[in-house]
């Protein structure tokens, strides 16, 4: 049974979802590994292929994970000399080239992704592509890429107006384009001038923040914006629930083909817990992000795995129906003497077979909340008179201990549209449920009518 719970968002936006990039690429989240969070410039052939070989010694290419990215320094010291001054790559990180290593990646069933930046250097102040999108982009292709990561370090002052930055952007994905060969453009300029307005015709991803770091909530004056909008100073060092708030009123932007991009995961580099590494993955797969994994693969721990392996978190970001989760609710926590140490905030959103609901707790100790699905998602009003509810975490305190196969456990009872669920979190903690509904005689008209009365402010 397909329950169409998503007709308001679809018709709402239909116009921001048709893009001229709308290319048959990156229908769902992109999912794969880069290189920058863990090893930086510290980089070489051998070392790619290690972590592109240990992906699949874990299982996580059958999961979705498909891109090996390359991010800075891959550079030669300079380009060629000779028009028209082709990109090259380190001869002694990379003796075998870029194209062999490429054959070899896609001789494991994977993708190969390459960074560059739109401006005269990279950030690590390698050669830009600034000025030579066509030639890189050529490369590129002769190079057997199959996406492209393009950072806004060193950019001569093109930047501060909405079209100025379209421009300099528009270059690269024209570039890729006139190639013939399908590469996913995954734009990196950190949000900058409205990026989210602008990037889903050009680009199939879009940084919409500064750069993440390790840490769940830890201020930091490098990423100073209090929010993504109009921000003129995006920064780096931003925490993860920095940039969860960031995204908060950018879902409405992402869709099939075109998606927010909330930084690459930091799961298992060492700055945060394991409960905050699953609110991590679970906010990042319901916003519709790209997965892309930061993490040495050859040395991750079985935690780690388990939590990257999450197959219902990753069936939700890869939902065929492409609709991020949206926050409905936040609620502020107070300690005894009434001063406020965080919240416990409600997302919800559609599904191609149902809705699912996530709940974070943003403060430093456990909380209890109650909700029905039509509190928290209106649109699923009269669809169901029962649902099945799935804990997509629910074996995380099980004696079974680190449920890799399948962290999800299947609530007792059928639960009504109207009934109160009593939800405990842990202190940075999110849940995960997955709302299935077993009346399939009511999915489609119950949930169109529903869905329009959201738009008329109805429901």
């Amino acid at each position: 049974m397909r329950l169409q719970l998503a007709v308001f968002f679809v018709t709402s936006s239909l116009s921001k979802l048709i893009s001229a990039k709308d290319d048959g690429l990156a229908r769902t989240p992109p999912m794969g590994w880069n290189s920058w969070n863990s090893f930086g410039c510290n980089i070489n052939a051998d070392m790619i292929l290690g972590n592109a070989e240990s992906l699949i010694d874990a299982g996580l290419d059958k999961l979705g994970y498909e891109y090996i990215v390359i991010d800075d320094c891959w550079h030669a010291p300079s380009r060629d000399p000779n028009p028209p001054y082709a990109p090259r790559a380190d001869e002694n990180r990379f003796r075998i080239g870029i194209k062999a290593l490429a054959d070899e990646i896609h001789e494991m069933g994977l993708k190969l992704g390459i960074y560059s930046s739109a401006g005269t250097m990279t950030c690590a102040k390698q050669f830009g592509s600034l000025g030579y999108e066509e030639i890189d982009a050529q490369t590129y292709k002769e190079w057997g890429v199959d996406y492209v990561k393009y950072d806004n370090c060193y950019n001569e002052g093109q930047a501060g107006y909405d079209l100025v930055s379209y421009n300099r952007y528009a270059k690269m994905s024209h570039a890729l384009n006139a190639t013939g060969r399908p590469m996913v453009y995954a734009m990196c300029n950190w949000g900058e001038d409205g990026t989210w307005n602008w990037a889903p015709t050009i680009a199939h991803t879009w940084r919409m923040s500064g750069d993440i770091m390790d840490s769940y909530d830890e201020y930091d004056d490098r990423c100073p914006c209090e929010s993504a909008i109009n921000c003129k100073l995006p920064g780096f060092h931003c925490s993860m629930m920095r940039i969860l708030e960031y995204a908060a009123p950018l879902v409405q932007k992402a869709g099939p083909g075109q998606w927010n991009d909330l930084d690459m995961l930091e799961v298992g580099n060492g700055g945060m817990t394991t409960i905050e590494y699953q609110t991590h993955f679970s906010m990042w797969a319901l916003i519709k992000s790209p997965l892309i994994l930061g993490n040495r693969l050859w040395t991750m721990d079985a935690v780690t795995l388990a939590i990257i392996s999450n197959k219902l978190i990753i069936a939700m970001n890869q939902d065929a129906l492409g609709m991020p989760v949206n926050r409905v609710k936040k609620t502020l926590v107070k300690n005894r003497q009434g001063e406020v140490e965080g919240n416990v905030q409600i997302w919800s959103g559609p599904l191609v077979d149902g809705a699912v609901v996530g709940i974070v707790n943003t403060s430093p100790v456990a909380q209890t909340i109650s909700y029905s699905i039509a509190q928290v998602y209106p649109a699923a009003r009269g669809v169901s008179k029962k649902y099945k509810v799935l804990d997509a975490w629910g074996l995380k305190d099980s004696s079974l201990g680190i449920a890799v196969d399948n962290w999800g456990k299947w609530l007792d009872g059928d639960i009504s549209e109207s009934g109160l669920m009593a939800v405990d979190i842990p202190a940075h903690g999110t849940v995960v449920h997955k709302w299935l509904p077993l009346a399939p005689g009511l999915s489609g008209t119950a949930a169109t009518e529903n869905s329009q009365k959201v738009m008329k402010g109805e429901l």
